[in-house]
């Protein structure tokens, strides 16, 4: 499958590894590991806006299993990094949509406008196509007529059943009239988009608990996935959404949108490590086809791999 191959998100993060990962492949190149090796490597993790608690942390466990396995070789320290940087990126226990295949499986996304959350909710309802499943989507986001417009383009591209109210109508009455037509359609999977307005808006905290609660109630268990879509062209300033938006509903996973267009993809590990929630996806490209399952693996190898460059 499209999905599970390695070139997409490599492919995402060139910006990223040409700019600062480049830089650290060939610090860590040199033969001898000194104190200015340490001090460059902090320097560039926090240029890749990996955060500078993350950098801390990482830099700080480097160096004690530099010292405990006595290494001496700036190259033999590379490996460790990316070992780290794996284990840090792996939530244990998580993954999307887990479980025997149920009749409805209904996801939540959320996020602030901008962020590309029409555009992953496009994709991720390609990658359940592809996958052979049904989909129905829902315009949850009634306060903009144009979330409305959008979404509608995207489901006639796809050929996709769109539920839809008028613009300024209630979001619940959405979800409530999407979850009885899933389930009336055999539908396998319900994506629900939500409103997306600045995510300091108390109003909207509250639309967005009003959603999950109805889907709950119609549907137990519902929501199975909330997925908080997350710019990476943010960089640090996604760890307050993703706090906001995980105060206002139970956010289980994220979808990392235009990776490709950042060179500071570093934000991913500080916001896995303060937030404690797994990537799911990652956004490659404009296409609905541009979207990536995230493995850690392939991500951190993707950050180091100058092959090609």
């Amino acid at each position: 499958m499209i999905f599970k191959r390695p070139d997409k998100l490599r492919n995402s993060l060139t910006r990223t590894r040409q700019s600062v990962f480049g830089r650290l492949a060939g610090l860590l190149t040199q033969t001898e590991l000194t104190e200015e090796t340490w001090e460059e490597l902090e320097a560039l993790l926090i240029q890749a806006d990996v955060g500078v608690e993350t950098t801390v942390a990482l830099v700080s466990s480097l160096r004690e299993r530099a010292a405990r396995e006595h290494i001496r070789q700036a190259d033999r320290v590379q490996a460790l990094l990316q070992e780290e940087m794996t284990a840090l990126l792996n939530v244990p226990g998580r993954s999307y949509l887990p479980g025997e295949k149920r009749p409805l499986s209904v996801v939540l996304v959320v996020g602030v406008n901008g962020s590309g959350k029409t555009t992953g909710i496009a994709k991720l309802a390609r990658y359940h196509q592809l996958r052979g499943e049904r989909v129905l989507l829902a315009a949850g986001d009634t306060f903009r007529a144009a979330a409305i417009d959008q979404l509608k383009v995207w489901a006639d591209r796809l050929g996709i059943e769109l539920i839809a109210h008028q613009a300024g109508g209630d979001p619940g009455a959405v979800v409530f009239d999407a979850v009885g037509a899933a389930l009336s359609r055999r539908v396998d999977v319900l994506i629900v988009d939500t409103a997306g307005r600045l995510h300091t808006k108390h109003n909207l905290m509250q639309e967005l608990r009003k959603i999950h609660s109805v889907a709950s109630r119609q549907l137990p268990g519902a929501p199975h996935e909330t997925l908080l879509v997350l710019d990476a062209t943010t960089g640090q300033n996604g760890l307050a959404q993703a706090r906001t938006f995980g105060e206002a509903v139970d956010v289980t996973g994220l979808f990392l949108a235009k990776l490709d267009g950042t060179a500071k993809g570093g934000i991913v590990f500080s916001v896995v490590r303060e937030l404690k929630l797994p990537i799911f996806f990652v956004g490659t490209g404009e296409q609905a086809e541009d979207v990536a399952e995230f493995r850690a693996s392939e991500f951190v190898e993707g950050l180091f791999d100058q092959g090609g460059l």
